[in-house]
Order: structure tokens, then C-alpha cells, then sequence
């Protein structure tokens, strides 16, 4: 078990040094080669050649490439000073770089809006799971019947219906016409559990109805193969009652599956649910990236991938540990 752990563990640190560099190379890299001035990308056409300059000195630029990517990964363990002249800019640990549009480090953009993407991520995410899981469990079981006829047409629904259509329909039903529910404009950490309830059971709901659709349908496929194995006979022809033979047989090889695609998509919640937060208007980190894209804010956007590939790793990780723990073939391989 240990050495499972170590070899995932070593696979994921191995992952985020290829994603730092990678994303050093999309952000300071790729612009140079192409002609473009990356200190003109991160203040803006508007600045002034003296800023400029004075910019370029303050993000190292002017230094070696292997210069830049050290103080680039330093920064985010240690901190960083950035310093041009008089003036030193300090970005404190864990430095993800600095907005000269905000005038203020990416880090505070970044965990002032995690909360909401936070609490988004993991409210939908138990819907999802638990209601797709359920559903394409009694859909395979009753395959063939009325139940699982409409279940599956249920799920056909949710995953060809957009967030934002789906987002904008329970808005206009359940906020303006019936005014069951108050969404809030800000969410903030002094407001009561009932407000952020409230606030966010609308996109859990809309943002689980979607991906419950999926995990129903992968479900209920690897449901239906699973039944038909071997060991699944061995268990019942040894007299074990069905319900055993379902919970701790089929539906333990049935989550194999599910946790793969459940961590790729809690990563990319975590790293911020974009078309959610912009149709609810909830200020989480997807919703600031889609701000920095609008005004070119490219440290802001450079942070949220930083964030949003960490949290891949860091899911992937958790998921890998629970397979071990689910199936013990897995640690043995």
C-alpha cells in the first residue's frame, strides 16, 4: 500500500513540474518567440514605454530563461519581490504573480473567490454523484422497464440541455415568477449558512442535473456488464442474498469507472465552474477568470490556470488512494 502511494504521489509531483513548465512557456515563453512583448501582455497597450521598462525589470524578463523559471516556481513556495528601480512590490507565499491592473498579488484575487467555487463544487458534487449513481443502479436492475425507459430519457435530457439554458430556466421560475428563492449578489463569509443555502441550491441543482445525466448513463452501462461476470454468478449460486451480492460485489467494481471521470470533473470544479458562476452570477474563481479575460488581465488568468491544474492533480491523487482502497488489485498492480 505504501509503495502505491509513494509511486502516485511521485507521478503527480512529476505532473505539476511539466504543468509549471508548460504554463511558464505558454505565458513568457511563446509570446517572446512570436514577437510580442510579454511585459506590453501583463500592463496593457496603454503603458507607458518608462512603465514598460520599469516592468520589465520588476518581472526579471530581461534575465536568462532558466533565471525566469526558477524565480517563476520560487515565488510560489517563498514569495517574491518585485523590485525596478526605488520601488519593491512584495507578493507574498504562495505567489502566483501580480496584477498591475488590481495592484494587488493573484493570490488574494484567487482565495477571495474560492469560497463560492468551493462551496458550489462540493454541494453539486454529492448531488451528482449520489443521484447518478442511484439512478443508473435501479436502471440497470430494471432494465427494460418503464422505470428505466424514463430514467435514461431524463438523463438524455440533462446532458443535451446547456448549464446556462437550464441555469436560465429555473431562474425564471423559481426567483422571478414564483419568488421561492433569493439569490444573493455577494457572497461573503459573515453571512449566515441560510443565505449561501439559498443562494447556491439553484446552481447545485442545475449544475448536478447535468452531470447526474452522465454518471446515470456511465453507471448503468458498467452496471449491466458487471452483473453479467463471473464472479457475480459465484456469488449467488454461494446463496448470498441479492442485495449483498450488489452492494459488495457489482457496485464495488462499478465505482472504478465513476471515480475516474469523478475526479477529472471535481478538478475542473475546483479550478472553477465557469458557465455556472457567470449565469448565476456567483463571484467564484471561474467567475474572475472570465473578468481577466475581459480585461486582459494576464497574471489573473496565468493564477487561475496555475489553480486549476493543481486542483486536477490534487483530485486525481485523492481518486487514485480510493481506488486502493476499493479495489485491492489495483495497489497489487
Amino acid at each position: 500500500m505504501l509503495a502505491y502511494l509513494i509511486r502516485r504521489l511521485s507521478a503527480v509531483i512529476v505532473m505539476v513540474l511539466i504543468v509549471l513548465l508548460t504554463t511558464f512557456a505558454i505565458f513568457f515563453l511563446l509570446p517572446k518567440w512570436s514577437g510580442q512583448d510579454v511585459a506590453t501582455l501583463f500592463a496593457g497597450k496603454a503603458t507607458s514605454p518608462e512603465q514598460l521598462a520599469g516592468i520589465r525589470v520588476k518581472l526579471g524578463l530581461n534575465d536568462p530563461l532558466l533565471v525566469q523559471f526558477w524565480d517563476f516556481v520560487r515565488a510560489i513556495p517563498m514569495g517574491r519581490d518585485y523590485v525596478s528601480g526605488g520601488s519593491v512590490t512584495h507578493c507574498p507565499a504562495p505567489c502566483l504573480g501580480y496584477s498591475f491592473r488590481t495592484e494587488e498579488p493573484v493570490w488574494n484575487t484567487i482565495t477571495d473567490a474560492l469560497p463560492v467555487t468551493v462551496a458550489l463544487a462540493a454541494g453539486a458534487c454529492v448531488l451528482w454523484l449520489v443521484g447518478g449513481v442511484a439512478v443508473g443502479v435501479v436502471s440497470a436492475l430494471k432494465r427494460g422497464t418503464i422505470w428505466d425507459r424514463s430514467a435514461m430519457i431524463a438523463a438524455l435530457s440533462g446532458v443535451s440541455m446547456p448549464i446556462f439554458f437550464t441555469g436560465m430556466v429555473m431562474m425564471g421560475i423559481f426567483v422571478h415568477s414564483l419568488g421561492l428563492v433569493t439569490i444573493s449578489d455577494s457572497l461573503t463569509s459573515d453571512q449566515s449558512i441560510g443565505t449561501w443555502i439559498e443562494t447556491l441550491i439553484l446552481p447545485w441543482i442545475a449544475l448536478a442535473f447535468l452531470q447526474a445525466a452522465m454518471y446515470a448513463r456511465l453507471t448503468r452501462a458498467t452496471m449491466l456488464e458487471v452483473m453479467g461476470e463471473d464472479y457475480i454468478r459465484t456469488a449467488r449460486s454461494k446463496g448470498l442474498g441479492e442485495r449483498s451480492v450488489i452492494t459488495r460485489h457489482a457496485l464495488r467494481s462499478t465505482m472504478t469507472p465513476i471515480l475516474t471521470v469523478f475526479g477529472l470533473d471535481l478538478g475542473v470544479l475546483m479550478g472553477g465552474a465557469i458557465l455556472t458562476e457567470s449565469t448565476f452570477g456567483l463571484k467564484g474563481v471561474g467567475f474572475e477568470a472570465v473578468n481577466a479575460v475581459e480585461a486582459k488581465d494576464l497574471p489573473v488568468i496565468l493564477g487561475v490556470t496555475l489553480v486549476m491544474s493543481l486542483a486536477i492533480a490534487i483530485a486525481n491523487l485523492v481518486v487514485d488512494m480510493m481506488y486502493a482502497v476499493i479495489d485491492p488489485r489495483v495497489r497489487l498492480g
